[in-house]
């Protein structure tokens, strides 16, 4: 089995990309010692560097490299070490100019940037293992090799090419997935518009056409797109694995649902040795420690819940963004620490120096342009040596209450053109769901829907268009077995080809809901439903309506106008030992939090009035202990209760009764015991 801790790497991970290329050389003696100071325990490097570790065709320089992992070795800072195939150098353009890569348009895009590359090129795929080889074979025996860190960010900014190594290659793919053109026919419904192929030969990418094109070929694309890259990916990692055994091998992911579309990590997350990700907050005004909380159980649930680790974010501002505001003072450790309560194995940051030129020059980083006499430098000291203090949590995983379903093939499903109604957005349903869920002070499990959902009380169905009929059948043994479901609109309605279920809707979940949609009845820009329930109190919904016909399901609110009057708006169906919930509408704040509720009761989750809201409450439990992280981020200083004594880790102090947790602080408590 593969190695999936950082080799040699015993504190829990703290530190940044290192570029020091970018950089005089006698700078880099600056950096460690300032490293150090800063509890620094691990750095990425050589991620962009391709061009200067190879000048030319072939001809190689390792020279500045050696010198800067002996440098780190020398000072006790492991190092994660990139392939740098995200940015081939501009010899290689100037050879293959058919490797940069084509938009649906036609467009061919230029170098000067990053990521620019068709993922099919046969000359970028020898040109990528040529220098993953030469760097696995330099370095596999140094001291401060830590992990391997292939690519950047596979799928940003560009996902899919569709040029003509790109069409041959899908035709490939197509031929081992279907087998005959006959069986592609029939998937995806080429009889609808005169679309039938006589050959795979005729077949090319959806490119752009007239109106909207075949949304089972589009949605093929996007599987063969990710399919692509992961074949990159796994073909560095084996020659990694072949040439450096013992060392575990990665690539950073974005999981958050704001950051990207176009990559399915339940896929990837079984082709890396350890899960790690990128994450960045959006700033939109919204909350963003919620996004944040809900990007880290994405991420450890892709990893199957073992811990993972946090390769990227930032100490305070990005670049990227239309408007980019500093982070508050606290806010950096209170993100780092929260993605630690959520199963990372530290917290690194991009980047350790902050550019002076490049794109992203006003991108805060570890060491910003102020220098060390700056807020930032003095939060970075004292993050390093509080995430030292928690070294003991290594190798714990963090307890969840409920399980999310997610499924990456449904939203590009449901993305595609010509849907019922383009106000209603998977991605929203998604991040409401998770802050009704995150106010109760549920911890959250995402997992796939043909997953093994026994050990969860409740789950969370909030959009999954396309469901296939095993994850119906999945869902259907979940409640009969006892569990408790909750499902929100416009879910179980196609199968994997995007062909709808056969009979009424919601096909794959006919059966489990106890119901049938008569018809969907999306609602005008601007226009809302009143619903009621059996007291006579009283919701609101938008967006979405539809005439729900119960069968063996109970009716618990009602549409109280619009056109779907006197209609289910919500309802509950027993089902052998457990019951199932379905809401019609969508639901503000307000209903989820109610409807939440009702389901939480029956699956026998008790309420959390006892916590105030923003105040995060996570454990993460293991051989060492059970670990109590209370993230405080409000104004206000905060009393939580604790189910037992122990010793705050952060502090040193012991805790017992009532946790005492200043405004924009954090505790962790390991429990006695």
């Amino acid at each position: 089995m593969p190695e999936t801790t950082p080799r040699g790497l015993t504190r829990l991970a703290f530190g940044g990309d290192y570029n020091p290329e970018q950089w005089p050389e006698h700078v880099w003696q600056e950096d460690v010692r300032l490293m150090r100071e800063a509890g620094v325990t691990m750095v990425s490097v050589g991620i962009f560097s391709w061009a200067l570790l190879e000048p030319a065709p072939g001809a190689y320089d390792f020279a500045w490299l050696d010198r800067v992992l002996d440098l780190l070795h020398a000072n006790g800072i492991r190092v994660d070490l990139g392939t740098p195939t995200v940015a081939p150098p501009a010899w290689f353009y100037r050879a293959h100019p058919d490797a940069l890569p084509v938009t649906a348009d036609g467009t061919r895009y230029e170098f000067g940037s990053r990521g620019a590359i068709c993922h099919s090129d046969t000359h970028y795929r020898a040109a990528a293992a040529n220098i993953t080889t030469q760097l696995a074979t330099r370095y596999a025996g140094h001291p401060a090799l830590a992990m391997w860190h292939v690519h950047n960010e596979y799928g940003v900014p560009v996902s899919a090419c569709y040029c003509e190594s790109c069409a041959a290659h899908f035709r490939r793919w197509l031929t081992r997935a279907y087998g005959t053109v006959d069986a592609l026919n029939e998937a995806w419904g080429t009889a609808f518009w005169g679309q039938r192929y006589a050959g795979f030969d005729q077949v090319n990418p959806p490119r752009t056409t007239p109106t909207v094109g075949n949304p089972a070929q589009a949605l093929d694309y996007k599987r063969f797109a990710d399919a692509t890259l992961r074949e990159n990916f796994v073909a560095e990692r084996d020659i990694l694995h072949r040439l450096s055994p013992g060392v575990p091998v990665t690539t950073n992911f974005m999981t958050a649902l704001s950051q990207c579309d176009s990559i399915d990590y339940w896929a990837w997350g079984r082709e890396v040795d350890l899960v790690t990700n990128d994450h960045y907050l959006i700033t939109d005004g919204r909350r963003t420690h919620v996004n944040l909380a809900m990007a880290a159980d994405l991420t450890r649930s892709v990893g199957g819940g073992a811990p993972w680790l946090l390769l990227e974010h930032s100490t305070s501002g990005v670049n990227w963004q239309p408007r980019n505001p500093a982070k508050a003072p606290g806010q950096m450790a209170r993100n780092s620490l929260a993605h630690v309560a959520r199963g990372s194995e530290g917290a690194m940051f991009f980047q350790w120096r902050q550019s002076r030129r490049g794109a992203e020059k006003f991108h805060s980083s570890m060491l910003p342009h102020a220098g060390t006499d700056s807020r930032v430098w003095r939060e970075v000291v004292r993050l390093g040596a509080s995430v030292d203090s928690l070294t003991q949590v290594r190798g714990t995983r963090t307890v969840a209450d409920v399980a999310v379903l997610w499924d990456w093939h449904s939203w590009w499903a449901q993305n595609l053109q010509w849907r019922p109604s383009e106000d209603h957005d998977p991605r929203e349903r998604a991040d409401a769901f998770y802050e009704a869920l995150y106010d109760r002070h549920l911890t959250v499990d995402f997992a796939h829907p043909e997953a093994d959902l026994s050990a969860y009380p409740l789950v969370v169905v909030p959009a999954l268009y396309l469901m296939t009929e095993a994850a119906g059948n999945n869902l259907r043994e979940y409640v009969a077995n006892g569990g408790t479901l909750l499902v929100s609109y416009f879910s179980g309605i196609v199968d994997e080809h995007d062909a709808v279920h056969e009979g009424a809707c919601p096909g794959a979940l006919r059966d489990v809901l106890g119901l049938t949609v008569e018809e969907f009845s999306p609602l005008l820009q601007g226009d809302r439903v009143r619903i009621t329930g059996p007291d006579g109190s009283e919701l609101t919904g938008d967006v979405w309506t539809e005439f729900v016909v119960p069968g063996s399901a109970e009716t618990v609110w009602t549409y109280a106008d619009g056109l779907t009057a006197g209609h289910p708006a919500v309802t509950r169906n027993r089902l052998g030992e457990g019951s199932a919930w379905y809401v019609s509408t969508r639901l503000g704040a307000q209903g989820l939090d109610a409807l939440i509720g009702w389901a939480a009761d029956d699956a026998g989750i008790a309420p959390r009035a006892d916590l105030p809201r923003d105040v995060e409450v996570v454990r993460r439990t293991g051989e060492s202990g059970t670990y109590v992280f209370v993230i405080n981020h409000t104004a206000s200083d905060a009393k939580v209760p604790l189910e037992a004594s122990g010793t705050e880790l952060l502090t040193g102090e012991r805790a017992a009764g009532r946790l005492g947790v200043p405004a924009g602080a954090v505790r962790v408590v390991r429990l006695d015991g």
